[in-house]
């Protein structure tokens, strides 16, 4: 039996998208059992010249809608990137969970050969729907949703690998 694409993206992404929010949760308890302003987590970079542990959420979860959306033919969901606390963050991956969770294997499967053109403000990507998943997105995801658990971990959230790949089922 072949994997079909629903399966090879939208459980994934809402997996990788729920774990992130858990370790959000550990973040944001962590802030307040120590009595710190939960912001210095939030707005806290690996490097200055990389974006906070919010953008990093942020661009997750614009990824794993974009490529439902994309993979379904319709049009994704637009958020506002004005979160700031670890509430906003979770808000924001839930509504995000919310429209990964509406999409259906009959919309997704069968995009493997859809044409998806992506444009950035350096280049503009063409590629099928197959490679947009397994190229892009998912090394996307992974590499933002990787980079905010490294940050709540640089800010001392006891987290390890089994919060970030979270229940295995």
């Amino acid at each position: 039996m072949s994997l079909s694409m629903y399966e090879s993206s939208i459980p994934v992404l809402i997996q990788a998208l729920s774990n992130l929010r858990a370790v959000l949760g550990k973040g944001s308890a962590h802030a307040e059992a120590r009595q710190f302003d939960p912001l210095n987590l939030t707005q806290s970079r690996l490097f200055p010249d990389m974006l906070p542990l919010t953008s990093q959420v942020q661009i997750a979860c614009d990824m794993a809608k974009g490529c439902g959306a994309r993979l379904a033919g319709i049009e994704a969901p637009k958020f506002e990137d004005g979160e700031k606390t670890f509430g906003e963050l979770q808000g924001r991956i839930d509504k995000t969970l919310a429209f990964l969770g509406g999409l259906t294997p009959a919309q997704i499967d069968g995009a493997e050969g859809r044409a998806i053109e992506l444009k950035t403000p350096r280049l503009t990507l063409r590629l099928s729907g197959r490679d947009y998943l397994f190229k892009f997105v998912l090394p996307n995801v992974y590499f933002h949703c990787t980079t905010a658990y490294n940050l709540l971990r640089q800010g001392g959230v006891e987290i390890g690998k089994l919060d970030y790949l979270g229940p295995l089922q």
